[in-house]
Order: structure tokens, then sequence, then C-alpha cells
């Protein structure tokens, strides 16, 4: 299948092709080319002129695993009975035929990454999933991330039950224990695995084996964090142990941006639209994206649906512009950044052959309110868009 006759914004190092066309075979984009293709056939697509983009990716969510319009028994985020719970998949939780899963592909969120809560320090894996489908297992992706957690949230969750933690230094020490733990195990294990006859192989534990990805710098971790100060405490754990942090929320970073930026820190900012909730998001600006990425920081925007629903990504990044992000920088902070800061660049976020045809079709601004693609695909099927089909 071929699209032609479109505007190309490929998120691909700023490549914009005023008039080109692409091909996709076998779910994946395989020619991304100027002009017009030779040798057109029936089920290629005239794009008309319009504006083709990858489809939007949401860098921080909790869709299906908080279930819309159901309370204790479609809210599988938190399992707060356990302060340290990195062994906890998300997948298990999450359920694909929620109504969420269509309000975020008919806007053009062909992708989420989907989090445990926020209630522990640390919650468990974090994935990416395509958002049409209707098993979770065919619609993930990858593992993206271990989830930690630092400020307010796991304070109030176990200063109700009077157990650690309830100050921040309890929830720093709970964190670099289970860290400590997990780097001890993956000593043993690897001592193990390079000489057999000579090492023990170390007692199977659940929560250090899910963090030995993290602590070979396969994927990274993910702090909820929005004041400046548990910032800075992500990043000293972070070094403590060499992972790769993903500052999550970042509600303060604009008074930090400089820092940030000399560290080169990734983070992902949002909700945008929301009011200032509990006494850490006080801080929130409009501005704190673009200050993030003035100052060098690599930023994605998020909805953190439910608190914000998913459709409303696209708003929030123009939000975004409204604060002082060009219009091309907040479509790469929920396409090509938002890919990139989750670590699966190499598979989606931008027009680009090897990836997947995870594409929309607008005729007008796709970050205006009253904007709809016009066509949506998710590994080269259309899934929005009757009248696109051959």
């Amino acid at each position: 299948m071929k699209i032609y006759n479109v505007k190309i914004n490929t998120m691909d190092n700023g490549r914009i092709i005023e008039n080109g066309w692409i091909q996709i075979e076998n779910g994946l984009i395989s020619a991304v080319e100027e002009g017009n293709p030779k040798d057109i056939q029936d089920g290629d697509i005239d794009g008309k002129g319009r504006l083709l983009i990858p489809g939007f990716i949401d860098a921080h969510t909790h869709l299906g695993i908080i279930e819309n319009g159901i309370d204790f028994e479609g809210d599988d985020c938190n399992e707060a009975t356990d302060p340290f719970t990195p062994q906890l998949r998300t997948i298990d939780g999450i359920n694909p035929f929620d109504r969420c899963f269509e309000e975020a592909y008919m806007r053009g969120i062909t992708t989420a990454v989907i989090s445990p809560g926020s209630a522990n320090p640390c919650g468990g894996e974090i994935i990416a999933a395509k958002t049409f489908g209707r098993r979770i297992d065919d619609m993930k992706l990858r593992t993206v991330g271990i989830k930690f957690a630092l400020g307010e949230n796991p304070k109030n969750v176990y200063n109700d039950r009077d157990e650690t933690p309830v100050t921040r230094m309890a929830t720093a020490a709970v964190i670099r224990e289970g860290l400590f733990k997990a780097k001890k195990y993956l000593s043993e294990m690897t001592a193990y695995n390079n000489d057999p006859e000579n090492n023990d192989e170390p007692e199977y534990d659940i929560k250090n084996h899910t963090l030995m990805p993290l602590l070979n710098g396969e994927i990274s971790a993910h702090f909820h964090c929005h004041r400046a100060d548990d910032m800075f405490t992500a990043l000293r754990i972070s070094k403590e142990f060499g992972i790769k942090p993903v500052l999550v929320h970042a509600t303060e970073g604009h008074l930090i941006a400089d820092i940030l930026g000399k560290e080169k820190i990734s983070a992902v900012s949002g909700p945008v639209i929301c009011d200032r909730c509990k006494p850490e998001m006080k801080g929130l600006e409009l501005k704190n994206t673009s200050e993030l990425v003035k100052n060098g920081v690599s930023a994605a925007i998020c909805t953190d649906h439910p608190v914000i629903p998913i459709q409303y990504l696209p708003t929030s990044a123009a939000m975004a512009v409204k604060g002082g992000l060009s219009q091309q920088q907040a479509l790469e902070a929920i396409t090509i950044k938002a890919a990139e800061i989750s670590g699966i660049s190499d598979k989606i976020g931008s027009i680009t052959v090897g990836k997947d045809a995870d594409l929309q079709l607008y005729s007008d601004n796709p970050l205006d309110l009253l904007s709809e693609p016009e066509m949506v695909m998710i590994n080269g099927e259309i899934i929005k868009g009757d009248n696109y089909n051959a």
C-alpha cells in the first residue's frame, strides 16, 4: 500500500516533505519519498494534499489499569500493601476493552506508556502498548521501565496506616534498600553465569530478578516527582546505582531547568491541563515544558490518564505551545521525543523506513481543539477512516 499526494511531517530530524508518498509493507514503512509514485495501484491512498504525521504517543498513563467509570473493581493501579513491589507486571492489570482505548486511537494516540500508580516507592514494571486490540499481550511493544515514586503520594498512603515510609527520607531509603539487594543479587547471578562450577546460583527472588534489566541499563527508572528537591533525589539515587532516570511530571522543572539540562535528563511533563490539586503541585506553570526544552532537557508531554482523559493529549501539547513551545516542538513531544524517552524509538515515533506504520492524516492543525484525524493507522491497518479502506 502507498499513501501519496501528502505533506509529510516525518518527525525524523525535522524533515518535512511538502509533497511526498510512503509505502507500507507487512505493517512497516518501507519507503518515504518526495514527489509522486510511478505505479499507483488499487488500494493505494490519495491523501489529497493533507498532512501525514506519526501516531501520537502518551508517555505516561494508567490506561486500562484504572478503568473508566469504575471504582475499586476496575482500579488495579496500586498494590498498596507493600511499599516495594518491582515484581508487579502492569500487563496483568490492564483491560484492553476499557472504552478509553478507543477514545485514544480515535484521536490519533496510537501508543500509550502504561504505568502502575505512585502509592509505593516502587510500584512495578511499565510497558508501552498500542491502543488498538483485544489482547494486551499482542498490543504490548515492550517493557520500558520500573516505576518509582517520591514526594507526597507514598507519604500520604503509608502515613494513613502508620507504616514506613511517612517521610521523604524513608521513601528514598526504601528505594535504596531494594536497589542494593538487587545489585547484590545481580552480582551473584553474574558470577554464577560466568563460572557455575565455582559459584552458587543465588536463591530466586522475584523482586531482585525483576530489577536486573534496570541495573543492566536495558530499561529506565521512571520517577514520579513534582517538586524540584524530589527530582534531585531521583538523580541522586540514579547516580548511586548507575540507572537511567526519567523524571515523570517534573512540575517544578522550570525552576531547575538549567541544572537538568546540564545533567542531560529526560522528563515527561504533565498533566498540563489540571489544577494545583496538592501542595507539591503549587509550582505548576504552562511554561514548564518550554523551559525544559529551552535548557536542553529531552521532554515529552503526558496526560497521566485518567487524571486528564487520554484523548486530550494533543490539547495538552497545544497548551504547552501557549506556554512557549513551538508547534513543531509540541508535535515532537508527543511523537519522537516520547518514543525516545520511552526507549521505543526504534519502532515508532517518526515516519522512517523500518518503523511501524502508525500514522494519521489531517486536513487542519493536529493540535487544534476542534481537529480530528481523518484517518488513523496502527501497524499498517486502518482503524479510523473507513472511506480510506480499499
